[in-house]
């Protein structure tokens, strides 16, 4: 997955050894997992070359998925690269199937949008 941080969520994430993000829809602090159950257990820590970007290699508790739709990964598609056509673009799922059903872990959850 790809989340944001900001400066407390990066300390608490190095303090407590579990990925917390910076909602920027909710405009709140949030600890990946507080709800679902999948909290994310930081195995490595990385900074980059210019230390802006972090890179959180974790094991994932509960089920084994980090994406909130029920994939075991957020990044479960893929476009396909070439020209671009007026018709509309055609996703491919690299992932077979969803882990859980997101309904049953977060009631009314949104589901895998289709382009």
């Amino acid at each position: 997955m790809m989340g944001v941080m900001n400066v407390e969520a990066f300390l608490r994430t190095v303090e407590s050894g579990e990925a917390h993000y910076w909602s920027r829809s909710r405009k709140r602090l949030w600890r990946k997992g507080a709800t679902s159950g999948f909290i994310q257990k930081v195995v490595e820590l990385r900074i980059d070359d210019d230390q802006d970007a972090v890179w959180l290699r974790v094991e994932v508790q509960g089920g084994g998925a980090s994406c909130h739709v029920g994939y075991r990964s957020c990044f479960y598609r893929a476009l396909p690269l070439g020209p671009l056509t007026v018709a509309p673009m055609r996703l491919h799922f690299t992932q077979p199937r969803q882990l859980f059903d997101p309904r049953e872990v977060y009631g009314d959850a949104p589901s895998p949008t289709r382009l």
